[in-house]
């Protein structure tokens, strides 16, 4: 049963026994498929900026974004975030949101952990509503420059202002950065590899990164290009690290679009015998 009313932009939903905020842009669902936006693993809602504004007028689809819990104003989740957290929202909580939304069709955005969680879906999960894989800067296993990154910004948040800067957005900033960073810093995570979940995705992906990013090399990308039965097409974005969406939105916007119209033509053309 949905619980979306579109021409309200904004609200709460629940999904995997938490209460999760989310907003929408763009025209009421109809038939052409709606983007869904999973954020990266410090994000929410409204660390998204205007990009799914801009995106929902560049592609002419529906977009619809969520704060998983312990982000933005979603409910906290339970610390310690088990290491196989993206897993676990993938397979018990991002159902629930798609159901809720209540559309026939879907594309899933994610950016870094948010890319994770929507690969995981689309080889875990048997929904065939969803019909392509936009990933900016995904990850499918740990590597030594994303942990060093990742104990930067540790750093950072002990001794500097960052904890303010992210209480802008996140009703419990600790929650928020606690739960990211004790997973991806616990000494297990460095053999996480998820990358067999690519073999089961049958839908076009494609995978936007940046050159420059700090968080992960290509070979990342490499991962999915060699290991997916699907198409994959790949933007490297010059002059660009981790957020290609916020420092490079022209790049990304194009890439999007051009993806979201070929997968709208190939609904459009219908079964090929």
């Amino acid at each position: 049963m949905t619980e979306i009313d579109w021409a309200k932009g904004q609200g709460r939903i629940s999904a995997g026994r938490e209460s999760l905020e989310w907003a929408c842009w763009g025209p009421v669902p109809d038939t052409d498929p709606v983007i869904v936006m999973l954020h990266e693993g410090l994000g929410c809602v409204a660390m998204w900026r205007d990009f799914p504004e801009q995106l929902a007028l560049a592609t002419g689809c529906s977009v619809f974004a969520y704060s998983r819990a312990g982000y933005g104003q979603s409910d906290p989740t339970t610390l310690p975030r088990p290491l196989d957290y993206m897993t676990r929202e993938a397979i018990d909580v991002l159902p629930d949101v798609l159901n809720n939304i209540g559309a026939g069709a879907f594309v899933l955005l994610g950016h870094s952990d948010g890319a994770t969680i929507s690969t995981e879906y689309a080889g875990r999960v048997a929904d065939y509503r969803v019909r392509g894989l936009i990933l900016i800067a995904p990850h499918f296993f740990a590597e030594t420059i994303g942990l060093a990154a990742i104990r930067r910004v540790k750093h950072d948040f002990e001794t500097t202002n960052l904890r303010d800067r992210l209480a802008n957005y996140h009703i419990n900033p600790d929650n928020a950065f606690q739960g990211w960073t004790n997973a991806w810093l616990d000494p297990h995570f460095q053999n996480w590899h998820v990358g067999e979940v690519i073999d089961y995705v049958r839908i076009p992906a494609l995978i936007i990164q940046g050159e420059q990013d700090q968080y992960g090399t290509y070979a990342q990308v490499s991962e999915i290009e060699k290991r997916s039965y699907a198409p994959v097409d790949v933007v490297m974005i010059p002059d660009c690290k981790h957020a290609p969406h916020l420092e490079r939105p022209e790049f990304t916007l194009k890439a999007i679009s051009e993806f979201c119209a070929r997968l709208l033509r190939i609904d459009a053309a219908g079964p090929q015998d």
